[in-house]
């Protein structure tokens, strides 16, 4: 936290001169000089691909074609802040426990491999062979038990490293290859996957310039994946309505001005973004979208009445759908009244805006983690479906569904491999590839491998990136049981706060960073990535290491694969880091349909685009069609969490960070400058609760079923009361300041994806 907080409504566009001056001032912080030049390499198609979001990628790419999070990632990826054997020198890891988030990814880059010393309390530096072979023979002495191991990947590993990273987890044992879609869109694979037969979006982005409507759910464009407001943009002046169903009013999705059009920014003028905006309630999009369903229906009812043509494209229902009939008795089953007070949204906005989309030949449906992280998150994405196939809306220009994934490669690491259920991934081919037997056996997601270190299955964890500690739920849970591993190894570019919870044996492996020169005994290396729309990207890092003892992803993954597991004479990992076009070789010979002559068009600027079914009619489900489905009810939120002091709690982002990374601790979207120690609220909840704006409470958990830790404390204290518009009946706060208050069970049917948009808390004024 800042010594000077500030906190003031913010009514200003999204872009424009505050995104000018705050990566400005974080260029400054960050100390990355050598980073400005990067920015014209960013996202280009002989450039690196951003190692934040993974919004698209066009052909034609704009002259900077970076947003104000993307440059702040590049200036956190090229500080000239170093954290060594020195700094570990200063500073015990008992010490560094209580420094804030920020100040420990603050500190740089870290430049050696390192090893946790119990009897001082601190890292000190290892070889490279030494840190492998340790960690290899304790891997071979859990070898007999594989799934005591958890082989962890965030989202920014390459194409080539989570190929060989699964094939190193699978070889070894074991399917236990959680990752942090487990934790945000895992529920986006499952529904997508039972409804269309593909589990990514179909939407590809020249689709943004023939739609003619846009809905919008669940999904922050300012903060988390700017680079989308380009489009949205040319959309909104070309006339294109954009209705959005979100409980905050998000700025990204209310005004642009566009820092690229010198005449709006000498103007200070600004582009409308939504042309309606619906506060829904938290866990209220299935009643809201059961409302735009209900309105279409009787709409259409009325069209045919007077002789007018179908509102509903039956054609297409009746050629490509099944489960319709049950859907519209479900649909027309709903009273308004239940509707409107489960969506929070009276009947006249919602039958508006089925009007809008009734007269739309082509919408698209964006959403994000809004409809994922909810009890029935995976049912929140089933009605969108819902929705969009009544019309006809999949499979057609400028028409589909259009997730927004977070961290940069997320969706190509389940491509090539990074799942924990076995029938996504073709077991044979790489049993064949490979000369060995595949684990066929489920292995553990993200929930679960937290429940595995909780009672003891899990003795080891190597983690391929991320902050895993920090990101899951249950905090106080996890924190303890994670230091009773035997084993723990992260692969890092940074120091965080996961690092500083060392089991009986722990190493922190310092790597490239995408930015970075990749040299190896083939050569520079180029790595490739997917974004959001299945489209796949080369990217080619050019900047001075950061230090001359670090490796690469690859490089790491094989030297930990060739202590760990006996020679195989057709695995050549050796080889394969030498030149990572082998690896891409391999890729395609394990997935021919879906990358064919890879090495030949990665470079294709724009990406080339996997084949997906679903965007040309073709329906790999059940029944051959795309699936219509009923939801168990119409609140998302928790059953049985209720009572009048009960308040649902939105876990957010702030612009200032990316993930479980902080850059700073102004929320300039929001009006908050200098903290995140924050509880946003609705003014009347504030006066029936009790609560003054700017007073200190505590957040506690008010789940009915409080989880599989019994005694522990979830509770956040010293936050801070800001008074906020958004829904009566729930308030929001950061994460991942308050995971502590989410129980680890409360997460979503089917994908176990963390509730964090509908959790049940109280809030208690300070003593």
């Amino acid at each position: 936290m800042s010594n000077d907080v500030e906190i003031q409504p913010y009514d200003g566009p999204v872009g424009g001169w505050g995104s000018v001056s705050s990566i400005a001032r974080r260029v400054r912080d960050d100390d990355a000089p050598t980073a400005l030049p990067e920015l014209a390499r960013q996202n280009k198609p002989d450039g690196f691909a951003c190692v934040s979001c993974a919004w698209a990628k066009p052909a034609n790419a704009h002259l900077a074609e970076f947003c104000e999070n993307g440059a702040k990632a590049t200036f956190a990826e090229l500080t000239r802040r170093r954290v060594g054997a020195e700094f570990f020198a200063r500073h015990a890891v008992s010490e560094l426990l209580g420094w804030p988030d920020q100040a420990l990814e603050h500190e740089g880059r870290l430049t050696e491999p390192l090893r946790y010393d119990a009897a001082t309390d601190r890292y000190v530096p290892v070889g490279w062979q030494e840190a492998f072979a340790d960690i290899g023979a304790q891997l071979k002495a859990l070898q007999a038990t594989p799934d005591a191991t958890v082989f962890y990947t965030s989202g920014r590993a390459s194409l080539e490293t989570a190929y060989l990273y699964q094939l190193f987890a699978r070889l070894y044992g074991t399917n236990n290859l959680p990752d942090s879609s487990n934790m945000c869109h895992e529920s986006t694979s499952v529904a997508l996957k039972a409804a269309l037969g593909v589990p990514v979006g179909t939407v590809k982005l020249e689709d943004f310039e023939h739609t003619d409507c846009l809905f919008f759910f669940g999904q922050n464009v300012g903060s988390n994946s700017p680079r989308m407001l380009h489009p949205l943009q040319a959309a909104s002046e070309r006339g294109v309505p954009i209705i959005v169903f979100n409980p905050l009013h998000e700025r990204g999705l209310e005004e642009f001005t566009n820092p690229q059009r010198p005449l709006q920014m000498a103007t200070r003028s600004t582009t409308r973004i939504a042309s309606r905006y619906h506060a829904v309630k938290p866990g209220g999009d299935i009643a809201a979208i059961t409302g735009l369903c209900k309105a279409l229906l009787e709409l259409d009812d009325a069209a045919q009445a007077d002789g007018r043509p179908r509102l509903l494209d039956t054609a297409f229902i009746a050629q490509h759908t099944h489960g319709f009939d049950d859907f519209a008795a479900f649909v027309r089953a709903q009273a308004w009244p239940d509707i409107e007070a489960a969506s929070g949204l009276r009947r006249s906005a919602l039958t508006e805006s089925a009007q809008v989309y009734a007269k739309a030949s082509a919408t698209i449906g964006v959403y994000g983690m809004g409809l994922t992280q909810h009890e029935l998150g995976v049912d929140n994405v089933r009605m969108l479906v819902n929705l969009l196939l009544m019309r006809g809306n999949i499979g057609k220009p400028g028409a589909g569904a259009c997730p927004v994934r977070g961290h940069s490669n997320v969706q190509g690491q389940r491509t090539v491999g990074i799942a924990e259920k076995p029938e996504l991934v073709p077991l044979d081919r790489l049993a064949a590839q490979y000369g060995f037997e595949p684990p066929r056996h489920k292995g553990m997601n993200t929930v679960e491998a937290c429940e595995g270190v909780l009672d003891g299955r899990v003795q080891a964890f190597i983690g391929l990136g991320g902050n895993f500690v920090r990101a899951v739920p249950d905090h106080h849970a996890i924190e303890p049981a994670w230091r009773r591993l035997q084993l723990t190894v992260h692969v890092a570019t940074k120091l965080n706060r996961s690092h500083l919870l060392p089991g009986a044996t722990s190493y922190l492996l310092p790597c490239l960073g995408r930015i970075e020169r990749d040299l190896q005994a083939g050569g520079v290396q180029t790595v490739s990535v997917e974004d959001s729309t299945a489209c796949i990207h080369a990217s080619r890092g050019q900047h001075a290491p950061a230090s001359e003892h670090l490796l690469s992803e690859p490089a790491i993954v094989a030297g930990l694969a060739r202590a760990t597991l006996a020679p195989n004479p057709q695995v050549d990992w050796t080889a394969w880091v030498a030149d990572y076009g082998r690896v891409r070789d391999a890729i395609e010979a394990t997935w021919p349909d879906q990358f064919a002559q890879f090495n030949q068009r990665m470079h294709q600027p724009g990406g080339f685009a996997r084949p997906l079914p679903a965007a040309q009619r073709q329906w790999n489900t059940e029944s051959g069609k795309a699936e219509f489905k009923v939801p168990p009810r119409l609140d998302a939120a928790f059953a049985g969490d209720g009572g009048p002091d009960v308040l649902r709690l939105v876990t957010l982002r702030s612009n200032d960070q990316f993930n479980t990374t902080v850059y700073g601790y102004d929320d300039r979207l929001r009006g908050i400058q200098g903290t995140r120690d924050v509880l946003l609220m609705n003014r009347d909840d504030m006066r029936r609760l009790g609560v003054a704006d700017g007073s200190q409470v505590t957040l506690a958990c008010a789940a009915a079923d409080a989880g599989p830790a019994d005694g522990v404390l979830r509770e956040v204290s010293g936050l801070r009361v800001v008074a906020y518009d958004l829904p009566p009946g729930c308030c929001a706060g950061y994460y991942p300041e308050c995971n502590p208050v989410v129980p680890l069970n409360h997460h979503a049917r089917e994908s176990k994806v963390p509730a964090v948009k509908s959790v049940p808390v109280r809030v208690r004024a300070a003593a």
